[in-house]
């Protein structure tokens, strides 16, 4: 059955968390703290974000549970804490909880929490073993938030750069990760660019978007769409970014690709309260 810690762990909590800040960042860069006067929206718009972004964890770890059991046998499913059918029925429950969480936004919001689910399950059933096209799917997911986030405050292009900066700097991230698991890959059959091109061109393929995200971190300052409090969470962000880019490009194994791939979810956060306070401060 698994334990209320196996299924939030298949959740991945913090990936659940920033989907979610990200929503509520998107809203504020676009419509300030006049957002504040709809807070039902805000509540509904976090829950959107920490759900979906779960079933979609929730649905991966079940098409990937063969792979799993080679690449990371620790995890929920292939260890056994949970099953695969229960798998399947929770990331039903996460997806109903967020579709109707965006219907009690706008009918706008549930069109694109419901291409954000179409996205989801086309990735996870037959994207993943596309290769790259799979990562720039999953990165797709990762920067609707700030989309989401605009449509809620009726302005939609003023979200646009945050959505760029994740889309690249995920996308680095999804392309290092197919180092991490290409042996497992290689097994399954998966056509990343570390299975396809080698490591060493992957990781300078990954390095390419994560330095095209830092270039794309300096257009909100220059648009004025921040205040000074941007700059800092942001350079703490774009250092992090400039480092790992070199570390896996002189250093492309498998061991360093995990550091680099944790590290990156930990900037990217960095970088969401670099969104915020830049706009509320």
């Amino acid at each position: 059955m698994g334990s209320p810690r196996d299924y939030l762990e298949i959740m991945r909590p913090v990936n659940s968390v920033m989907l979610g800040v990200a929503i509520i960042i998107g809203a504020f860069i676009t419509g300030g703290t006049q957002i504040l006067n709809d807070s039902w929206s805000l509540v509904y718009a976090f829950l959107t974000g920490f759900t979906m972004s779960g079933a979609a964890m929730a649905i991966n770890d079940y098409y990937d549970r063969e792979i799993d059991a080679i690449n990371e046998p620790q995890r929920a499913i292939p260890s056994g804490r949970i099953s695969p059918s229960a798998a399947v029925a929770f990331t039903g429950l996460l997806s109903a909880v967020g579709l109707a969480s965006s219907y009690m936004i706008s009918t706008e919001a549930l069109f694109i929490a419901v291409f954000a689910w179409v996205v989801m399950m086309v990735y996870s059933i037959w994207g993943k073993k596309t290769g790259f096209p799979g990562n720039l799917m999953v990165s797709v997911s990762v920067a609707l938030p700030f989309m989401y986030g605009g449509i809620m405050t009726g302005s939609l292009a003023a979200s646009l750069s945050f959505s760029g900066i994740a889309f690249l700097a995920n996308t680095g991230r999804e392309i290092t990760k197919g180092i991490v698991d290409i042996d497992g890959d290689k097994l399954e059959g998966v056509r990343t660019i570390a299975v396809t091109s080698g490591e060493k061109n992957a990781a300078i393929i990954a390095s390419v978007f994560f330095l095209s995200a830092v270039l794309v971190s300096f257009y909100p300052v220059y648009s004025q769409l921040v205040s000074f409090w941007y700059i800092p969470f942001v350079a703490i962000t774009d250092l992090g970014l400039i480092f790992s880019s070199y570390q896996v490009m002189t250093d492309p194994t498998r061991e360093t690709s995990r550091k680099v791939k944790t590290r990156i979810l930990y900037l990217m956060f960095s970088g969401l309260i670099g969104f915020a306070a830049g706009s509320l401060l």
